[in-house]
């Protein structure tokens, strides 16, 4: 079994900063890919920002040059900082990541962190 938790969110006034934190843990062999994605209110959820277990990185273009993902030294956790929050950002965030566990390969998701920025 594995679990991924996330953890950071809050209520954050526009201009702020928040970052959050992801811990996978479990029967995990090795993790590929995790990326951080959001659901707002009424949206479909969508991708924020992905990193490879080489380090590549991508992001959305609304949120590029103002969040950063990184990855920890036991690379099971994964983080993302968040700078210059608008109001737009206000969203359910969810961590996920693709693991080869003790048994098979599968994609996990966390069970979200609220994230709400006030104008």
């Amino acid at each position: 079994q594995v679990e991924l938790v996330e953890s950071g969110g809050g209520l954050v006034q526009a201009g702020g900063s928040l970052r959050l934190s992801c811990a996978a843990s479990g029967s995990i062999v090795s993790i590929n890919a995790m990326t951080w994605n959001r659901q707002a209110p009424g949206k479909q959820r969508e991708l924020v920002a992905g990193i490879t277990t080489g380090g590549t990185t991508n992001y959305a273009d609304s949120v590029k040059g103002r969040f950063t993902i990184s990855r920890g030294n036991a690379k099971n956790t994964v983080y993302l900082q968040m700078n210059n929050l608008k109001p737009d950002d206000t969203a359910v965030y969810y961590c996920n990541a693709d693991v080869y566990s003790s048994t098979h390969r599968g994609d996990y998701w966390g069970q979200g962190t609220q994230v709400t920025v006030s104008s």
